[in-house]
Formats: C-alpha cells, sequence, structure tokens
C-alpha cells in the first residue's frame, strides 16, 4: 500500500449546522506524486441540497410542498437526507438497481419509494422512470422536481469544489470524471477551466450505455451510464471518453482500496482506472480524479467474493491499458477509449467521423 497525503484538513472553528454541511465535500488526497483524488462520502448530497436550497430562494418550494424526483442510486439517498432534514416529502422512482438496503434508509428517512420495471420502454428504464414521474407530477400540481438530468442548477453545485481544489492543489491539467447526469463532470470542468482553460477533461462511461454513442444494453456496472441522453450531458467540454466495464472497474475498486485505503464505491474506480493510466502517462501533468461515493452499499456485491464469483469476474490484478477506437459503435467489451476531442454528439456519431 502507498501512502496518502491529505490536502484539505477539516475546517474548525464553529460545529457544522447539519449533517449535510459536514459531508456534502469531498476530502482532497494526493495519491501519487502527480495524481489526486476529490473522495466523497457522498456526491449527490451536494447537488441535491443546493437544487432544494435554489428553489427555496425562488419560492418553488414552501413547507409541505411535494418533491418528486427520479434515482435508483446516490442523489435520491441526497435528496431523502436534504427532504429529510427540511420537512419536505418526498417520492423517489428508482428501478431495481435499488436494493433492499437502500430503500430501507431512503424509506426511514421518510421518503416513498416506486420501483418501476423497463417492460420494453423505448427509453429503457430510464425512460420508464421518466414517464412515471411525470404521471406523479400530473397528479401531484405544484410539487417540485429537481430534474437531476436537465437542471442547470445540478453542474453549478459544483462550482464550490472547484474552489476547494484551486485553494488546496491549484489548476489542474485533467480531469477525469464518471458520467451519469453529466452535473460533476461538467460542472466542475467549467469551474476548473476557469483557471485553465486548456484542462483536458476524461469522462467515464460504461458499455450498454447511450450517453456517448453506444447501444443500450443491460449494465451491470450502475452509478454512472444512462439509457437517456441527460441535458446536463455538455458533449463539447469532453476532450476523452473513455468505457470501463463491470469487471474493469470492480478490479480498480480493489486496488483503489488495497493501494490507498480508500474505500470507495465502483464509479470511483472507473474514474481511478482511467486516471491513474493518464497519470502515468503523463508524469509532468497534474490530474484530479473524482471518487463520488464510499464503498459501504457495495459490501455484499463489489466487495464480496461469493457474488463476484457468480458473476464470473476475474478479480486478479494485471496491467492495463485501453485500447483506442476513432467511433464509438467501434468500442468492443473491455477498457476503450476515444478522442471526443470537445466536439458535438452529432460531429461524433456523423457518417464523415467515422474513420
Amino acid at each position: 500500500m502507498t501512502s496518502s497525503t491529505a490536502i484539505a484538513e477539516p475546517r474548525t472553528g464553529r460545529p457544522f449546522s447539519s449533517v449535510v454541511e459536514a459531508t456534502e465535500l469531498p476530502r482532497i488526497i494526493r495519491l501519487t506524486d502527480n495524481l489526486y483524488a476529490a473522495a466523497f462520502s457522498l456526491m449527490k448530497l451536494l447537488p441535491a441540497r443546493y437544487i432544494i436550497a435554489r428553489a427555496e430562494a425562488a419560492g418553488l418550494l414552501t413547507p409541505g410542498t411535494p418533491v418528486l424526483e427520479t434515482s435508483s442510486g446516490t442523489f435520491g439517498l441526497g435528496l431523502a437526507l436534504v427532504c429529510g432534514l427540511r420537512g419536505y416529502p418526498l417520492t423517489i422512482v428508482g428501478d431495481a438497481a435499488v436494493d433492499a438496503e437502500l430503500k430501507t434508509r431512503l424509506e426511514m428517512l421518510g421518503a416513498r419509494v416506486e420501483i418501476v420495471a423497463e417492460n420494453g420502454h423505448p427509453g429503457g428504464i430510464q425512460g420508464a422512470r421518466l414517464d412515471r414521474l411525470e404521471q406523479l407530477r400530473r397528479e401531484n400540481p405544484g410539487s417540485f422536481v429537481p430534474n437531476q438530468y436537465g437542471n442547470p442548477d445540478n453542474g453549478r453545485s459544483y462550482e464550490i469544489v472547484g474552489d476547494l481544489v484551486l485553494d488546496t492543489v491549484g489548476a489542474v491539467d485533467c480531469l477525469v470524471g464518471p458520467v451519469g447526469s453529466g452535473g460533476s463532470s461538467g460542472g466542475l470542468a467549467r469551474a476548473l477551466r476557469a483557471a485553465r482553460e486548456s484542462m483536458h477533461l476524461i469522462g467515464v462511461d460504461t458499455h450498454g450505455s447511450t450517453i456517448f454513442g453506444q447501444p443500450a444494453a443491460r449494465r451491470l456496472l450502475r452509478g454512472l451510464g444512462s439509457s437517456i441522453h441527460p441535458d446536463n450531458v455538455h458533449y463539447t467540454a469532453y476532450d476523452e471518453v473513455h468505457w470501463v466495464t463491470a469487471e474493469e472497474a470492480f478490479r480498480a475498486t480493489h486496488a483503489l482500496y488495497r493501494r490507498h485505503a480508500l474505500f470507495m464505491g465502483p464509479t470511483s474506480g472507473a474514474s481511478f482506472l482511467a486516471a491513474a493510466w493518464w497519470a502515468r502517462l503523463h508524469p509532468e501533468r497534474k490530474v484530479l480524479a473524482v471518487l463520488p461515493d464510499e464503498g459501504y452499499r457495495y459490501q455484499q456485491t463489489v466487495y464480496n467474493a461469493e457474488w463476484l464469483s457468480k458473476q464470473d469476474m476475474d478479480m486478479a490484478e494485471r496491467p492495463q491499458e485501453p485500447l483506442q477506437v476513432s467511433h464509438p459503435l467501434d468500442a468492443p467489451g473491455q477498457w476503450t477509449r476515444l478522442a471526443w476531442a470537445r466536439r458535438s454528439y452529432a460531429e461524433v456519431m456523423g457518417a464523415g467521423a467515422r474513420q
């Protein structure tokens, strides 16, 4: 195990006003000479708090206003924490990825959880969830929908993280982060590019996700990727896209814990995999990896040898690097990278863009 040096120390001087304030910002940690991590306990807590606060300031949320949202993971948990503390009734529309433990935590915080099935929906499971969300919105006039996929406040909430990074490690040369709604990578990139416009942005996705042009398919690696194209994914921000398989992400998650004692979830492992590779390739450049959440939710899966064996996962560590392709449809079922080159989705996917 290599040593990890914490850069940002906890703030002192007064008690935190709530657990949200105490945990919404990441720890900035130096992993190697040129690789840093923004390690969150629960990253989606930050946009959940910010969106709710902005809605309150705009008069969209008053005492008793129902809050409705679609989520199968950490954004739902972040909303449940914020709404529970502030007294808003919350309904979360999720899918089978909401495991029993997460469902229990949501319900104990006062949230109502609806689980929907895909049933051949043309927009996949996220499309099915969005349709049910719209139905609930019509049935509950005056309700508030945070809309993590399209609300620009999702990305804006990460400006404070950009300030934290700049205050602790200065301008960075490369930012690596998983892409789901697009809020964290896009929002943090905008904040950091204010200091260094040339900063390289790598978005990490997974096979079967349609965000960056692959056909929709079942995804074992959740927490990143999507079966829709979220409005908060600003394609022209990305210099590079990586697709990582579940096995590769799980293996990297184990490596992150073994080498740096960071007990994180599999999206963090996927981010670490791509960031560590880029940092090795550019030893003179400063790299920041976004690590979205801790590993406690995954103790019965990603960290469970029996479960991994049932999934036919090979956790033996081996040297790896991504295979480069020139079009998303050429990506095989292994770690793959594409030079997105800050192009629009149409420019990348157009017939003329394929080599």
